[in-house]
């Protein structure tokens, strides 16, 4: 299994909490903030609050997922997602959408990436 690129120490994590930008809407809350890599990080986190680790694992599995098939044309960046308490784990459409909605307000949408180059 190929290596997925994550934020894995704790000090990524502050980093990115403390200086980056933040977007949120009902369903996730989104961090970006810079990073010196030619490629993009994820991390994410998952509340005890939204359920046992099962529920918890599986959101993550789908944000990654989502990660995954959405590239994001601009490089460099670190990115947490944060499920918000109460989001449907069932519905990946919904999660899909409401990432989709959360690039598109940091400017990260292919559309927005192409209009700049």
């Amino acid at each position: 299994m190929k290596n997925f690129p994550s934020l894995r120490s704790n000090a990524d994590f502050q980093r990115v909490y403390k200086n980056g930008k933040s977007y949120a809407n009902k369903t996730l809350v989104m961090y970006v903030y810079g990073n010196n890599l030619n490629y993009n990080r994820i991390g994410i986190s998952v509340s005890k609050k939204n359920g046992n680790s099962v529920v918890r694992h599986t959101f993550a599995r789908k944000i990654r997922e989502i990660f995954r098939l959405n590239k994001i044309e601009k490089k460099g960046l670190d990115i947490i997602v944060v499920v918000r308490v109460g989001a449907d784990v069932g519905d990946y459409h919904k999660l899909e959408s409401a990432y989709l909605h959360l690039l598109k307000s940091h400017r990260l949408d292919r559309e927005n990436v192409e209009e700049s180059k």
